[in-house]
């Protein structure tokens, strides 16, 4: 018999509840999973001809790419669940491909379902693995333990086990963020990671201010100096200060107010400078921050003053309007976007709500706090997002969107649509997208039936 899948008392940042119809809304299962007499793991398997043969659950789309589906047979949880030790044992492979190939097996499976006992009884195991690629293993390699390292936390959600994987995966990413030797791809992922597990696990408020200033050592880098003219050119290093500044915003959003009070102090006067910066995602990762450190500010002092208004408000209705030629028109497109609302929130205390619809539920994001929660998360969980947001006590108590909503599996399975269904809607709407773009453009057409 399989073990019993269901709890009679919720985890913080667990699954979807103590059992029930809850309990039966998962994701479906591997590609591999639909074959029952799975063969254990031999010594010869270890290999990384026979990891690609038999482990297409490190593929990302063979871990729920449509969603959380309903587990129609007992023995799929249990199938998944082998399938998951074996990936947890192959990261202590000789092979750096195959140690990758299971860390994002692992991720992909966690970022697709809930797992949370399966993890906690695993939890020194996975976390020692994820700690012996990150000092040993090289750039692919330590990305992929990075990102299982996030959103292993997120499956844990708040609490000692996520506090213990913090305190042993803490120094070991902070190492490889301020290392100047190490990839850049690395740092860059090790910072993410870095400021979601603070986000999440941390309890000790000086743990917090060492991870900001941590942070913060990296993306003032990019600030321009006082010898510069007016254009910041972007490095190499430049994705790592973007990821960072992101990574320092999210941690802002959780300080005391005279610790947000400091670093507005510290960086309302030099955060502008990154705007401009030739790059483009620089420009809009500073802007989007700025926004909400003026949402934080006037938090804090609804009458909130800023000295250099004016000049602020120029820069930003000009990146708002920007039509330089030498820019590419996709950036200059998502740019505009971008900053017509940055705009707007500084000038106006405004914010396009947006709406978020995941199962029968939606979210409304109606301020800059919540949009860079969401965003962060999302960047971490990818196509999960939506299935965490329905079943995560953790991220629905962040998104305050209340108790998991249980649904039968009739339920679940009216919501869901097909991929065939969803391959006609596409299909359609292109078709409709073409043919419309095609009579605005076709100008002597419209002529022609006009004589």
């Amino acid at each position: 018999m399989p073990k019993n899948k269901k709890r009679n008392t919720p985890h913080r940042g667990g699954s979807a509840g103590g059992g029930g119809s809850g309990a039966a809304a998962a994701t479906a299962a591997t590609a591999g999973g639909q074959h029952r007499n799975v063969q254990p793991f031999s010594d010869e398997d270890a290999s990384i001809e026979t990891m690609s043969h038999c482990s297409g659950y490190s593929d990302p789309s063979s871990f729920a790419e449509d969603g959380p589906e309903v587990l129609d047979e007992e023995g799929t949880q249990e199938d998944l669940e082998y399938k998951l030790k074996g990936l947890i044992d192959l990261t202590l492979d000789k092979s750096a491909k195959t140690r990758q190939a299971a860390l994002e097996g692992i991720k992909n499976a966690l970022a697709s379902k809930m797992l949370y006992e399966f993890i906690l009884e695993r939890r020194m195991t996975l976390t020692d693995s994820i700690e012996r690629c990150l000092k040993k293993g090289k750039s692919d390699e330590q990305r992929a333990a990075a990102a299982l390292a996030s959103v292993l936390c997120i499956q844990l959600g708040p609490g000692i086990e996520s506090e213990e994987i913090l305190k042993t995966l803490g120094p070991v990413l902070k190492k490889i963020i301020c290392d100047g030797s190490a990839s850049i791809q690395a740092r860059q992922t090790c910072a993410t990671c870095f400021g979601v597990c603070c986000f999440i696990a941390t309890d000790d408020i000086t743990e917090l201010y060492s991870t900001l200033e941590c942070l913060e050592n990296i993306f003032t880098k990019s600030y321009l100096k006082e010898k510069d003219t007016t254009v910041i050119c972007s490095t190499p290093n430049t994705v790592l200060h973007i990821s960072s500044l992101l990574a320092w915003t999210l941690l802002l959003t959780i300080c005391p107010i005279n610790e947000v009070k400091k670093k507005l102090e510290m960086h309302f006067h030099k955060l502008p400078s990154l705007l401009s910066c030739d790059d483009v995602n620089m420009r809009i990762a500073a802007g989007e921050s700025l926004a909400l450190l003026f949402e934080l500010a006037r938090g804090i002092e609804s009458d909130f003053f800023y000295e250099d208004m004016e000049s602020l408000t120029q820069m930003l209705r000009a990146l708002a309007t920007d039509g330089n030629k030498h820019r590419a028109k996709v950036d200059k497109r998502k740019q505009r976007s971008v900053f017509r609302d940055v705009l707007r929130a500084v000038e106006e205390r405004d914010f396009p709500t947006e709406t978020i619809k995941f199962g029968p539920e939606r979210m409304y994001i109606d301020c800059w706090v919540k949009k860079h929660t969401y965003d962060t998360f999302k960047e971490v969980l990818g196509s999960g997002m939506q299935y965490h947001l329905q079943s995560n006590e953790f991220l629905r108590n962040v998104f305050e969107l209340g108790p998991p909503v249980m649904l039968d599996a009739a339920a679940l399975k009216t919501m869901k649509i097909s991929r065939f269904e969803r391959h006609l809607y596409n299909s359609a709407a292109f078709k409709a997208r073409t043919k419309a773009r095609s009579k605005c453009r076709d100008k002597r057409a419209d002529v022609g039936e006009f004589f």
